[in-house]
């Protein structure tokens, strides 16, 4: 579907949005605004990563927006993001997207009331729009830490805990590696002849990047964490295993040598022989027990 939004007669410029469009559709804006064959190839790829790449007359963009995907495990490039293809030049804007993404229709809104006077400006209006997208799964990401870390230190282990780590994991490295790949976009749009508006977009970005860094750095403390605990709760149930074999061992060894069967036997037949075979038990394990309490062991 094509929407011619913005006209030159209007506004000063053109903004033309295709969600989902044909080839032959791509194939006539293409010879229209003498777009590069590859870049346009570009435009169909949904996996295709953010990229900024300047043309002679115009610049292209490719900027992957968070989608509202509220699947748990979803830890992919496409089930994450979706791709919003950016033709921009000084006297038009193509926008090219498969599906429809409500964050549009606002700024659809201030260029048909001619709020934005000129392409760059509306160009600055959409990118931040694109970044805003990460603002409300930051927020999400942040509360799903918080809520693990409560598990891991203060709650019984009876949840799925190491598989919600992973997936939190992949969803926080996927959206900050989507972040950093956008750095090229931000950095050409707040170029030398950038103003306030492209300066606060490069806030914006920081602000992300910063938040999504930090997010990240909890969550691998928290997994190393997980992991040590893990393991010092092994570490515990291996300890108290050790201690009760050394306390039957020798408990084992005495059973074993008055249980063989020969006739002739030291203490065979004395009558106090099991009240003292047994005795001799207690005194070895009251021995071993201060043993261990004098090492600290206990």
């Amino acid at each position: 579907m094509i929407n011619h939004v913005a006209s030159f007669a209007d506004q000063g410029f053109e903004w033309t949005d295709l969600v989902d469009p044909s080839l032959e559709e791509l194939n006539d804006l293409a010879r229209k605004y003498k777009l590069h064959p590859a870049l346009v190839k570009d435009c169909l790829q949904p996996d295709h990563l953010p990229k900024y790449e300047r043309m002679e007359n115009y610049s292209f963009i490719i900027f992957r927006i968070h989608t509202d995907n509220n699947v748990a495990e979803a830890d992919t490039v496409q089930l994450l993001t979706h791709k919003i293809a950016i033709f921009y030049g000084e006297k038009f804007l193509l926008t090219i997207h498969r599906r429809e993404h409500e964050f549009i229709k606002p700024l659809m809104d201030l260029a048909c009331a001619g709020k934005c006077e000129s392409s760059r400006e509306l160009l600055n209006a959409l990118v931040s729009a694109c970044l805003n997208t990460y603002e409300a799964p930051l927020a999400k990401l942040a509360k799903s830490v918080d809520y693990f870390e409560e598990i891991v230190f203060l709650r019984p282990k009876k949840v799925p805990l190491l598989k919600g780590l992973y997936y939190l994991k992949r969803k926080i490295d996927l959206l900050k590696r989507m972040l950093i790949l956008s750095f090229e976009i931000i950095d050409a749009i707040d170029s030398t002849e950038g103003d306030v508006n492209t300066r606060d977009i490069r806030d914006q970005y920081v602000k992300f990047q910063n938040m999504f860094d930090s997010l990240a750095e909890n969550i691998h403390q928290l997994l190393a964490i997980y992991f040590s605990a893990s393991s010092q709760k092994t570490n515990e149930i291996m300890r108290v295993l050790t201690i009760l074999s050394v306390f039957f061992m020798p408990l084992t060894f005495i059973v074993g040598i008055y249980g063989m069967n020969f006739d002739v036997m030291p203490e065979l037949h004395w009558k106090i022989g099991y009240p003292g075979v047994m005795g001799l038990m207690v005194v070895v394990t009251v021995s071993i027990y201060f043993w261990f309490k004098r090492k600290g062991w206990l």
